[in-house]
């Protein structure tokens, strides 16, 4: 469980992250409407692990390539925002959570399901 202030470094840097990621100039990142789902950092703010949910995304791996290669100016960017001793390094992790619960909803609609229309008087 992270400290209160490890806890609001976290969600400081993912709502510094979220605003920047917009403004990232490589095709490869912009392919689809990215969400900021979680940050976990380590206690001595060496690294933070950023989960990422992509609605819309044609290719992970040129998707990872384009973060890896923005990973740098998002860092610097992040270090101008935030008055941290240490500016982390980011590690960007794939979040499907979102991507699958869309699915599960539309299986979910897809379903031919009768209601019972004459249980109201039953019992």
């Amino acid at each position: 469980m992270p400290s209160n202030k490890l806890a609001r470094t976290n969600d400081d840097i993912q709502r510094v992250l979220a605003a920047r990621l917009r403004d990232v100039k490589d095709p490869r990142v912009q392919q689809g409407m990215i969400s900021v789902t979680r940050v976990e950092t380590t206690g001595d703010l060496r690294y933070a692990k950023v989960w990422l949910s992509v609605l819309g995304m044609e290719n992970e791996k040129e998707f990872k390539r384009g973060l890896r290669s923005a990973s740098g100016w998002l860092r610097r960017e992040l270090g101008s925002a935030l008055n941290l001793r240490y500016t982390p390094e980011l590690v960007f992790e794939l979040d499907h959570s979102i991507e699958y619960g869309a699915h599960i909803s539309q299986v979910i609609e897809s379903l031919d399901i009768r209601h019972d229309e004459e249980s109201g008087g039953e019992g």
